[in-house]
C-alpha cells in the first residue's frame, strides 16, 4: 500500500514541483499552539510536516532547536502528547503527511511496538530518528513498516558509498540529506558540494532526496530546490517562534508568510 508520504512526493514529481518540508518542535511555545501552527504551515505551502518530539539532549540540534525543546519540555510535552497533537491536526487535515522527528530514547522507553501503534492511530506517517544507527535498522525498520509507517534516515556529507547503500536499503518515504557538517542552524551552504553529494546518493537509491540544514529564506530554498527533490526548513521557523513566544497569536500568520515566500521560490523553478 502506498504511504501518504510516497503518494505526496510522487504527485509533486509528476507535476514538476519540489517538496517543501517545514519543521517545528511539538509543544513550542506551548502545546495549545502547535496544531494551529501546523495548519498555518500547510496554508503557507507545506507538503509534509516534520514535528519534533522534544528531548532533553538533542545532540544533532543547534541552540535554536535546543531552546525550543526546553520551552516545550517546561510544558511536559511528551512523545504521547505529540501523537495527540497529530490526532487533533487530523480532525481537519487528512492529506498532509506528518513525520515525527526525534531521538531514540523516548521510543525505547515506551517500546517500539507501542510507539508504532500509537503513532499510526494518531495519523502519523513516518518516523525520523536522528540517532538510530543503520546497524540497528534491520531489526527496527521492518517493525516500523509493518505498521504502515515510513522510516526516514539522515545522510551526511561524510557518508560513504557503503553507508549510503546500507541506509538506502532500510529507508522509505524520502532521504534527508544534511547539507552541512554541524548542527541545525549552521550557516555557509555550499551548493556545489550539495549537488555533488546528491549525485553520489542517487547512484544508490530512487528515493526522493530532501535537503535540510542551511535553508534560511526563499533564495536558499530555491538554490537547494533546483538540485533536490525537496527542501527542509527548521531553524528559520523555530527562530520566529522563539522571537514571538510571548505573543503567540501572531505566529500563525508569520510562519505562513515565511513559508509562502519559500513556496513561491520553489514553484518558480517548475
Amino acid at each position: 500500500m502506498t504511504s501518504r508520504i510516497e503518494s505526496t512526493l510522487a504527485t509533486l514529481k509528476a507535476k514538476g514541483r519540489k517538496a517543501l518540508i517545514p519543521y517545528i518542535t511539538g509543544g513550542d511555545p506551548h502545546p495549545s499552539h502547535t496544531v494551529g501552527l501546523m495548519h498555518a504551515l500547510v496554508e503557507g505551502g507545506a507538503d509534509i510536516i516534520e514535528l519534533g518530539v522534544p528531548f532533553s539532549d538533542p545532540m544533532a540540534d543547534g541552540p535554536v532547536i535546543q531552546l525550543a525543546c526546553e520551552r516545550a519540555l517546561i510544558h511536559h510535552t511528551s512523545l504521547w502528547m505529540c501523537c495527540d497533537l497529530v490526532a487533533e491536526f487530523r480532525k481537519t487535515d487528512s492529506t498532509t503527511p506528518v513525520v515525527l522527528m526525534g531521538y531514540l530514547n523516548p521510543i525505547e522507553t515506551r517500546g517500539l511496538e507501542a510507539v508504532c501503534v500509537r503513532a499510526k492511530a494518531s495519523g502519523v506517517d513516518g518516523l525520523l530518528i536522528v540517532d538510530l544507527a543503520v546497524e540497528e535498522a534491520p531489526d527496527f525498520a521492518p517493525k516500523v513498516r509493518a505498521h504502515g509507517l515510513d522510516l526516514i534516515f539522515l545522510l551526511a556529507p561524510t557518508s560513504s558509498d557503503a553507508r549510503i547503500e546500507a541506509i538506502a536499503r532500510e529507508a522509505s518515504g524520502y532521504l534527508y540529506y544534511v547539507s552541512l557538517k554541524g548542527v541545525t542552524g549552521s550557516a555557509m551552504l555550499d551548493i556545489d558540494s550539495v549537488r555533488a553529494k546528491l549525485d553520489q546518493i542517487r547512484r544508490h537509491t530512487v528515493l526522493p532526496l530532501a535537503v535540510g540544514f542551511g535553508i534560511r529564506d526563499a533564495e536558499s530554498a530555491a538554490k537547494v530546490g533546483a538540485i533536490s527533490d525537496g527542501v527542509i526548513v527548521g531553524s528559520a521557523l523555530v527562530s520566529q517562534i522563539e522571537k514571538h513566544q510571548h505573543e503567540p497569536a501572531v505566529l500563525p500568520a508569520l510562519l505562513k508568510q515565511q513559508l509562502a515566500e519559500m513556496r513561491a521560490a520553489l514553484d518558480a523553478l517548475a
